[in-house]
């Protein structure tokens, strides 16, 4: 089974979508005992960052997610909550990722909404994916390069388009959105 965390942050069914049409099972939960027997969790969210990790604490998620064993898949506002820390109302964050959060520059045109390809790749999540494959985005803070990044994409400056350390995995692309590419994505986090 697959636990998907609920954690009032959004886009968590079309995330449970795109599993079932992929033939595979999960359970929208934010029970701790739950989560921590699923083979693999998948951590999505959309939304603001310091109000995320406030439900995340209030619900001790905050101290179960980064202790959490089996793979674990960060989307979005998920990868940017794996990070030490982001600048959106200077909110700390899990620390599973040792980088910082960041604004894209006011003469970027806030949101990058829509697709983009990648800049490099590396590690399973990416296995049968190229370069100039595009995945799709809609975020106004980035994770800085780093480390664990294991994909880079550009929106006048490079960020991390995916990281990973250890078992956490972390995109900050929908792969659930992203069509074939994503559903490859998917199907390799789900294979590991």
């Amino acid at each position: 089974m697959i636990a998907i965390i609920k954690y009032n942050a959004g886009n968590v069914r079309s995330v449970q979508n795109a599993l079932n049409r992929l033939g595979y099972e999960s359970v929208l939960t934010n029970d701790s005992d739950e989560i921590r027997k699923c083979e693999k969790v998948i951590f999505p969210g959309v939304g603001e960052a310091s109000s995320a990790m406030n439900y995340l604490k209030e619900r001790e998620l905050g101290q179960l997610i980064p202790s959490l064993k089996q793979p674990v898949l960060g989307i979005c506002l998920g990868l940017q909550l794996m990070c030490s820390s982001s600048e959106e109302a200077n909110t700390n964050c899990l620390g599973i990722f040792d980088t910082v959060v960041k604004k894209f520059p006011s003469t970027e045109l806030v949101p990058q909404m829509g697709w983009n390809n990648f800049e490099r790749l590396e590690g399973d999540l990416f296995r049968g994916i190229e370069l100039n494959d595009d995945v799709y985005f809609i975020h106004s803070y980035y994770a800085t390069l780093c480390d664990d990044t294991i994909a880079q994409s550009n929106y006048g400056l490079p960020f991390s388009a995916a990281l990973q350390k250890e078992n956490f995995y972390a995109t900050q692309f929908h792969p659930e959105k992203s069509a074939r590419i994503g559903e490859v994505i998917l199907k390799n986090f789900l294979a590991l």
